[in-house]
C-alpha cells in the first residue's frame, strides 16, 4: 500500500532511436525522467530528449462528469474484449485522455492495480465518480473470472443512463433559457426604454392612458428598487439549492411535487421506472443478490420517492415477500411493470424481463419529451408575445391619442 501512495502521474515527453535505428517519439508517465530512460530501454528505445509536458493554461481539465465515467467504462469494456490487459488497457485509456483530472483520475486507478489492489477496490477509493453499483459489478465480475462480459454491462448501463438523462435536460434546459431570455429582455425595455417613452409622454398635456401609466408606474418601482430584487431573487436562488443539496426534507418535497406537476411530473415517473428496471437488470444479471441489489437500485431511480419505494421493496423482499407483491404495496408501479416482474420472477428470467420494461419507459420518455417540446414551443412564443409585445403596446397607446391631444 505504501507503494501505491507515492505514484506519480507527471508525464514526460520523449525522442529517441529503436532497435533499427529509427527516430522515434511518444509520451509516458512516470515518477521521474530515470524511471522513463529504464522503461524506454526496457522496451528498446535509446532516449535521446525527454521532458516533462508542460500543462497549457487552455487545457481541459479540473472537472469529471458522469458522461466521461460513461465514455470510459466503454473504452476499458472495448480494450480488454480486445485482450489488452488490464493495466495496459488503463495506460492507454489515460495517457489518451483530453481531460487532466479524468487522466490523472485513470492512472491514480492503474497505479492501485499495478500495486496488488483489486480494481473493485481501486475503484471504490473514488466514490464521487464510480458509486456502489458500479463497485458492486465490477467486484462480481472479478470474482466469477468475468470482468469483461461485466464491464460492458457497465458501459451499456452507463450509456443508456446518460442517454436517458440528456432526454430529460433537453425537455427542460430550453423552455428554461428562453423564459430567461424573456426576462432579462423585459428587464432591459423596464429599465432603459420606458424612461424614454416617459419624458415623451410629459409634454402630452394628457392623461395616459390606465395600461401605459401601471408600466411606467412598475418601470419606475424596478429602476428603484432593482438592486434589492435583484439580492432576493439571488438570495432565493441561492437558498433553493443550498437546501436541495444538504435538506433530504426539502428533495423530498420537490421530488413529490415534481410528480405531481402535468406533463413533467410523468416524464419524471417513467423515467425513475426506466432506471430501476435497467439497474435491477444489470445488477441481476450479474449475479448479485435481489436484496443486496435493491440498495444500489434505489439510489439509482433519481427520485427520493421512488428510492423509498425501492428500500421498502428491499426490507419486504428481506422477510419472503416476492418481488411483484413488494412492488405493488408501494403504489408506484403501473400494473404492466408489476406484470411483467412476475412474469420475470416465475419464469427465471428477471433480468431479461426488468430490461424489457426498461426498453418500453426509456422509449416512452423519449416520445414524452418530443412531445413536450412541440407543446412548449407555441407555448413559449405566445408568452415572449404577451410580454414583449404587451410592453410595446403601453408605450404607443398614448401616441395612437396624440391626435386627439393636439
Amino acid at each position: 500500500m505504501a507503494q501505491t501512495a507515492v505514484v506519480s502521474n507527471t508525464p514526460f515527453l520523449w525522442e529517441g532511436t529503436d532497435r533499427n535505428g529509427k527516430k522515434v517519439k511518444g509520451k509516458s508517465v512516470a515518477n521521474d525522467e530515470a524511471a522513463v530512460r529504464a522503461d524506454l530501454r526496457r522496451q528498446g528505445v535509446v532516449p535521446t530528449r525527454i521532458r516533462k509536458q508542460r500543462k497549457s493554461m487552455f487545457a481541459a481539465g479540473g472537472k469529471i462528469a458522469t458522461g466521461d465515467i460513461a465514455i470510459f467504462s466503454r473504452q476499458l469494456a472495448t480494450m480488454l474484449a480486445a485482450g489488452i490487459p488490464l493495466v495496459q488497457a488503463f495506460e492507454i485509456v489515460g495517457n489518451g485522455h483530453e481531460n487532466a483530472a479524468m487522466q490523472k483520475l485513470i492512472l491514480g486507478i492503474k497505479g492501485d492495480v499495478e500495486g496488488g489492489t483489486s480494481l473493485a477496490e481501486a475503484l471504490a477509493k473514488q466514490p464521487l465518480y464510480f458509486d456502489d453499483l458500479f463497485v458492486n459489478l465490477v467486484e462480481a465480475g472479478e470474482q466469477a473470472g468475468a470482468l469483461e462480459a461485466l464491464l460492458d454491462k457497465v458501459a451499456t448501463y452507463k450509456e443508456k443512463t446518460e442517454a436517458l438523462k440528456k432526454k430529460i435536460k433537453k425537455a427542460l434546459t430550453y423552455p428554461a433559457a428562453v423564459l430567461v431570455v424573456a426576462f432579462v429582455v423585459t428587464t432591459i425595455l423596464l429599465i432603459f426604454v420606458i424612461p424614454s417613452f416617459e419624458d415623451l409622454f410629459q409634454g402630452f398635456g394628457a392623461d395616459l392612458p390606465t395600461f401605459t401609466r401601471m408600466v411606467i408606474d412598475l418601470s419606475s418601482f424596478v429602476r428603484t428598487q432593482g438592486a434589492i430584487i435583484a439580492i432576493l431573487i439571488g438570495a432565493a436562488i441561492g437558498s433553493f439549492f443550498y437546501f436541495k443539496k444538504r435538506s433530504r426534507a426539502f428533495r423530498h418535497f420537490l421530488d413529490r411535487l415534481t410528480l405531481k406537476i402535468p406533463v413533467i411530473g410523468t416524464i419524471m415517473m417513467k423515467a425513475s421506472i426506466a432506471r430501476y428496471a435497467r439497474t435491477l437488470s444489470t445488477m441481476f444479471a450479474a449475479g448479485v443478490p435481489l436484496v443486496e441489489a435493491m440498495d444500489s437500485v434505489a439510489g439509482a431511480t433519481g427520485n427520493i420517492i421512488y428510492e423509498q419505494g425501492v428500500l421498502q421493496i428491499r426490507d419486504e423482499v428481506a422477510t419472503g415477500q416476492r418481488l411483484q407483491q413488494a412492488m405493488e404495496n408501494t403504489d408506484l408501479f403501473p400494473n404492466m411493470v408489476i406484470q411483467m416482474i412476475a412474469v420475470g420472477e416465475e419464469s427465471g428470467s428477471l433480468d431479461e424481463m426488468s430490461a424489457k420494461v426498461a426498453d418500453f419507459y426509456e422509449e416512452e420518455v423519449d416520445n414524452a419529451v418530443d412531445n413536450l417540446s412541440s407543446l412548449l414551443e407555441p407555448m413559449i412564443m405566445a408568452i415572449l408575445g404577451v410580454l414583449v409585445g404587451g410592453l410595446v403596446v403601453a408605450m404607443y397607446l398614448p401616441i395612437f391619442k396624440l391626435g386627439t391631444v393636439v
